[in-house]
This record gives C-alpha cells, structure tokens and sequence, in this order.
C-alpha cells in the first residue's frame, strides 16, 4: 500500500494560485564512475506532468555543460547503468513503435549507440559486472508489467495458470544467458566481486505477492543457495556485496511496500556457512533508506531521522557525517545518494526550496544546474513534534503564502489532514510542482494541510514502525489527532473545519477515522481498506498482511475485525468522497464499493467514482486531475460554506 505516484493537476485548474514559473523535475540521477559524467532524467520543462517521457540528460562534471542522449522519437530510455571503468553507458530502451524492448551501449557522452540485444517480455535493473558483463532481471514473454502498483490483468480463465518469474541474467552475444532459476522470482540483485555469481533477494512463485516472504540467495550458473531466512516480521532490501566479497550488506526492517525501502543496516559474513546477520544499526532512532559500499572507505547508510535527512559511516561503528531538514534523492529511494569513490550526487529539495541537482564529497556538494534556482518558496513549512503514548511523533503543518478570500473566518481557517501511505514511509520535505500533488492542490484552494507521521512510519527507528503492528488504526489514529491538538496550539485552525484525507493506507485511515470520530467535517478516501476480513481475500498481495497482523485472517480473524471500519460503520457521520481505479490490485475496488454501500445504507452523504483502467498507481492523468478536482469540490461544499 504505497503513497501514489506523482501525476499531474494542470495548473490551469486553479489560475489564480497557480505558480509563475514551470519546475524542472528530475526523476533519476547516476554519477559515472570517473566523476566525470552524470546523468538524469528529466521532464521537459513549460508542460503539464502527464504521460510526457522524460528525457536522459548528461552533464559533464565540473562545468555542468549538458547534452540529451539521443532517442528515437516517442521512445523511452530507463534502467540506466555506468560501465566500471566509466568509459561506457547502457539502458533499456522502449520504442512504442515495436513489441519489443532492446538494450544501448553509448561511449560516455551518449554517442555512438549499438543495440546489444532485443526482448520480448521486461527489463530492468541493468548493471555492469566487473568483467565489464551486462547483467539484467527479465521476465519472458511476461504477460503484464511486474509490479503490484500496475492495472492488474483482468481476471478471467484459469487462475495463477501464468505466473511469470522474473530472472537475473547476463547479455551475450545478442541473447540472454539466465543466471538465476527459472522457478525464483529475484527482486534486487548485486555482483560478486569475480564476476562469477550474484546475491539476491528472491522468492518463489508469484512476484507482486511474495517480495514480504523473499530470503537472501547466493546465485551462480542457474543454481541458488538460501544465505538467509528473515523473521516474519522483516523484509530485505538493497543487497550490497562489499569490494573484496567477504561480506553483504542489507536493509532489513518491516515494510508494507516494495520499493518504499526502511529498516536497520545488517551485515553477513560470505565467508562462513551458516553465519548470521549482524545488525550494524541496532537501537538507531531513525531509518536507513539506503547503502552502497562506493560512497567512500567502508559503508555508507542514508536515511530519514525525524525531518532530517542523515547520512552514517558504518566502519568500524556507527558515525554521523552529514544531516539536514532536507531531502536527498538518487531519484528513486529517499533518502539516497549516487556514489562512486569520493564522488556522490544528489537530487536536493525542501517543501520551500526546488529540487537541484548537486555533486561533490559528502556534504560538499556544489549545484550542477540552475533550472529551479530562481523559483521561490511557494508555500511555508513547519516541523512540529509533539508526545502520545510515550512516542515522540513529527509531522508537518503546511500553509499556503496567499490565502484564497473567503477561507478565513473569525480569524481561523480550515485544515485538511493528509495522513500518507505505506503504512511503512514517511511524509518527507518535498518541493510540489504546481498541482501535481494533492498537498499542492489543496493549499492553491486555501487549506492548511497538516501531514503527520504517525507511529508505523519511517524516521523514528524500527520500534516505531512497529508500533502499529497488530494495532491498525488505533495508536496510529491518537497520533493523528494529537498532532493536529499540537498544531492548534501553534497555529490558528478552526478545529471546526477539519477535513481528512490519504490514499491506500491514508485511504484506510480515513475509512477508519470517520467511524471512529465526529471530529472532521468532511473525508475524501482514495483506494481505501473497509474490511480487512474479505479484503485478505480480494487483494494480490496479501503475503504483506502476516508480518503486521501475525497470522492469517483465517488463524486469528479477531485480529482483522479489531481495525476494520465496515464493522464500525454506523458510528460514521462524516460526508465521505471515496475514489479507487477499477483495477487496483493492492487496495481493491470492492472495498470502496462496500464502504459507499454502507454509508449510502446509513444515509450519510457520500461519492464514490471509479476509474476504469486504473491500478493503484492512478497512473492516467485524467483520472488522476477529476479525483483532485472533485477532492477540492467536496471539501469547499462542506468545510467553507
């Protein structure tokens, strides 16, 4: 159940909030191994946030000067990967003119491009081995793109009769050599420093559902060896065999969510047979987000310690080398760095100050473009901190610079809550790029938003993220209205004119919260849970469910009534939109229908809309700006008239 992806709200919908100036995103960073090159992908510039491709920029460090990478029209590169030597580049290609993906190797400035294989079926995570191989994870003949955010396939025919296995392997001659078995699905995977095997976390049989249950595997010529069997209750991340190969580094933590990546840094010892993890960040009140043996001497951890990015050195113990109220991004997970020897890159924001790219040593960093460094603060952000149930919860109160006339009354003004997903992530400083973003939506109509991170969230260390396990919607949701107690002291709010929103596990937790209190006016939940009884039924992915229920709603179906809404439901009052696309897998469409059928039964006011199409993702455009409009619409019909 993760935070939805960012798509696009054109800012005409709202012209007179909307931003003077476009912002440039940037998707993905990765620095050469040299230090002399960088690439990212970036969204062009003056056009809505739509289905637009992003286009592959390469700077030459230090200067700055920047070339695109050379693309066919309408095609779309990803999956990027440096040669070790630096001396190379190569990426997925995806040309909508053929059924088929091929893989690129350019010099290192984006020229002279040789097509080293074509695909049918998908690709990712290309790497460069140290014999300078390609490696790559691939799915055959797949017959739906992997991953739980998209549309599922339409449920007809003989169930589970195809399920495809995704499978490391190595690029030869034009064709692929599968390296991994062919019954393993394998989700992350590292070179071993010979170049002649790989670690992995993988797991057998379905993809999209099995990532909660994936062990460590040690993978050589389409054979593999378990390393490591993790508790029920934590999930791996991020393999990283050290440069001599006597050791893997890991993540591991609870997480609700593939890709949303959190937990403490463990290492084990390659060299001994049965040897166990250690955990190299035992007690850490905070999370770390992300690893790599090639940010400097020894292992390097970033990760998210209340409002602040951090970045530790893990030799020889655990030291802090850098922190700030920021966000550091590789462009996928946060906070992370781009690393090679001495030379790191990152992608830099707050909610107030726009993304930049920057490059240098640790904490050193020097701007590598100016496209967002005119763009002022359009919003202001405060952090706040306040006590419940022994926990020291952090969120955010975020308030708009101009406020539309009308929304304040006897000196107060109304406040939308936005509790994010996961439940396992964090809401963390981002700079909003016009209405892309609901937060950003809501402030242009004149709202106050407060996004709390309550217990279950990143930032506060592996007890807190597990403090809301087997307790869904109870601790969290005194969190919740304890923050916005905090927030009234410091901030005039009209407790009067409280809205709630959130998606997939916001969603829930607005279901939730509308049968539990009167205290909001208004709700809008998207791809929300109603019933965690027939949900574990209806869902893709309920491999997800047993690390924070315990058991199986079949062994201990108590556990799931404690926190399910439906059961509660005729304490509900609140006027409640709800939205889900009609093919999400990870928070499916029957649970809003069954939330909207009892609230219509019960006579509060309520809508639901369903986009056809959609997967958890919401990943069409159009879709995506009527779920806004029609949140802001709700909101204004109960909360200022």
């Amino acid at each position: 159940m993760i935070p939805y992806r960012r798509v696009a709200l054109l800012a005409a919908l709202f012209p007179t909030m909307a931003l003077a100036a476009p912002v440039q995103l940037f998707d993905h960073i990765s620095i050469s191994p040299d230090g002399s090159r960088l690439l990212s992908l970036q969204e062009p510039v003056g056009e809505p946030a739509t289905s637009t491709i992003s286009q592959p920029v390469l700077y030459t460090l230090p200067s700055g000067a920047r070339s695109n990478l050379a693309l066919c029209h309408g095609c779309e590169a990803s999956a990027f990967a440096w040669r070790r030597d630096g001396q190379a580049l190569a990426y997925v290609l995806k040309d909508p003119s053929v059924k088929t993906l091929s893989v690129w190797q350019t010099d290192k400035d984006g020229h002279h491009a040789t097509q080293v294989l074509t695909f049918k079926g998908t690709l990712q995570s290309l790497s460069y081995g140290p014999k300078g191989q390609l490696g790559v994870l691939a799915i055959e003949n797949a017959h739906r793109q992997p991953g739980a955010m998209e549309a599922g396939a339409a449920p007809t025919g003989e169930i589970n009769a195809q399920i495809d296995e995704q499978r490391i392997a190595t690029i030869e001659n034009g064709h692929l050599n599968w390296q991994s078995p062919a019954n393993l699905y394998v989700y992350e995977y590292d070179w071993r420093p010979d170049g002649e095997g790989f670690v992995a976390t993988a797991a057998p049989g379905n993809g999209d559902d099995h990532w909660w249950i994936a062990k460590l595997h040690a993978i050589a010529n389409g054979t593999d060896t378990v390393l490591y069997t993790p508790p029920q209750e934590q999930q791996l991340n991020l393999p990283r065999v050290s440069p001599d190969g006597k050791q893997v580094s890991f993540i591991g933590g609870l997480m609700s969510d593939y890709g949303a990546i959190g937990g403490d840094a463990y290492s084990l010892d390659l060299t001994k047979a049965g040897a166990k993890p250690v955990n190299l960040t035992p007690g850490l009140k905070a999370t770390v987000t992300d690893l790599s043996w090639e940010c400097g001497p020894g292992l390097i951890a970033t990760g998210l310690k209340g409002d602040r990015s951090v970045i530790w050195s893990l030799q020889g113990g655990q030291r802090s080398l850098w922190e700030e109220t920021m966000m550091l991004s590789n462009g996928r997970s946060e906070p992370s760095l781009s690393c090679t020897g001495q030379h790191t890159a990152i992608i830099r924001q707050s909610f107030e100050k726009a993304p930049e790219i920057a490059a240098g040593p640790i904490g050193q960093w020097k701007p590598v473009n100016q496209d967002n460094a005119a763009l002022p603060a359009h919003l202001k952000a405060r952090s706040l901190t306040w006590k419940s149930d022994g926990y020291s919860v952090q969120g955010w109160l975020l308030e708009p610079l101009t406020r539309k006339p009308g929304m304040e009354k006897n000196g107060k003004v109304p406040m939308i809550a936005y509790v994010h997903g996961g439940p396992s992530s964090a809401s963390n400083p981002r700079y909003f790029r016009d209405n892309s973003k609901l937060a950003m939506a809501l402030l242009n109509a004149g709202y106050d938003v407060f996004m709390p991170n309550p217990r279950g969230s990143y930032g506060q260390g592996e007890a807190f993220t597990a403090a809301n396990r087997r307790d869904f919607g109870h601790g969290d949701l005194r969190d919740v209205l304890r923050g916005i107690d905090a927030v009234e002291k410091i901030a005039p709010v009209d407790d009067h004119r409280l809205g709630l929103t959130g998606f997939s596990y916001g969603g829930y937790m607005t279901m939730w919260s509308v049968t539990q209190t009167n205290r909001f006016r208004a709700a809008v939940a998207g791809a929300g849970i109603s019933n965690w009884l027939s949900y574990y039924g209806e869902n893709n992915i309920d491999s997800w469910m047993v690390p924070f229920f315990g058991k199986s709603v079949y062994d201990d179906p108590d556990i799931y009534a404690h926190s399910s809404p439906i059961l509660y439901i005729r304490q509900a009052h609140t006027p409640t939109f709800i939205f889900v696309g009609s093919a999400d897998e990870e928070c499916p469409m029957p649970q809003s229908q069954e939330f909207f059928h009892a609230l219509q039964t019960l006579h509060v006011p309520s809508s639901l809309v369903i986009y056809p199409g959609q997967g958890h993702g919401m990943s069409d455009p159009k879709s995506w700006d009527d779920a806004v409009q029609r949140t802001i619409h709700w909101f204004d019909t109960y909360l200022t008239q």
